[in-house]
């Protein structure tokens, strides 16, 4: 079974006034273990960032002035999404403005039903108690320290380790079952073990985004997490 768990940034809360998709992150899983084959974009909004947006995503207009629109990398993001189960954090969120963006270019919406929603999993799992994402990383002891600023790829892979939590821990195999596991080969799930790549993925940034980005974390100063442990 493969899944994608997504993050999206945005401009605001609604793209219905306006609002657009700044940056998408993606972990693919199968059968709930990660590939290490992920999803990464920054796309340029087509309008400016709000002080608010800036401050809570770090990306300044300026940084995203150079980079692809949704309507250049809507078709390429469809084809790596494909049919898998998507796995997003308040996912009524984040459709929306997938499904905007896709209707603007002239396709087809995501359906609904192809989301999982990690908050309506928490609060069924723990009525009453905090669904937040930093509020499920401190319940399952994950180490969310580099998240000082939101950031679609990191926070896919925060969730994503939320995730397995929720559907039973690490191992959700384990988990007692009405009949016997399936692996990708048909044969019994609890010998199946991702294997390595034969050879490593090539990067996915050009040395244009390798030199921006080094440009935005200088501009963050001396004292900001991501210029210390850079």
């Amino acid at each position: 079974m493969r899944e994608i768990v997504l993050d999206t940034e945005t401009t605001g809360f609604e793209p219905d006034t306006g609002d657009r998709i700044v940056e998408i992150g993606g972990v693919e899983l199968f059968n709930h273990v990660p590939t290490g084959r992920t999803y990464h974009q920054y796309i340029n909004p087509e309008r400016d960032m709000p002080d608010e947006a800036f401050q809570v995503h770090g990306l300044s207009t300026e940084f995203l002035s150079d980079k692809p629109k949704f309507g250049e990398i809507g078709d390429a993001f469809i084809d790596f999404v494909g049919d898998a189960k998507l796995v997003i954090h308040n996912a009524p969120f984040d459709m929306k403005f997938l499904n905007a963006e896709l209707h603007w270019m002239g396709r087809a919406p995501l359906p609904l039903d192809q989301a999982i929603d990690t908050v309506m999993m928490a609060r069924k799992k723990f009525p009453g108690s905090p669904a937040s994402l930093d509020a499920l990383c401190r319940r399952f002891a994950i180490d969310n320290s580099a998240r000082t600023l939101h950031g679609a790829l990191l926070d896919s892979e925060i969730l994503a380790e939320v995730y397995l939590e929720l559907i039973g821990g690490r191992q959700p195999g384990l988990v007692l079952a009405s009949g016997p596991m399936r692996g990708a080969d048909g044969g019994d799930g609890s010998a199946w073990r991702p294997r390595p790549r034969p050879e490593p993925l090539p990067p996915r940034i050009t040395e244009a985004e390798a030199a921006a980005h080094a440009a935005f974390i200088e501009a963050l100063g001396p004292e900001s997490v991501w210029s210390k442990y850079k």
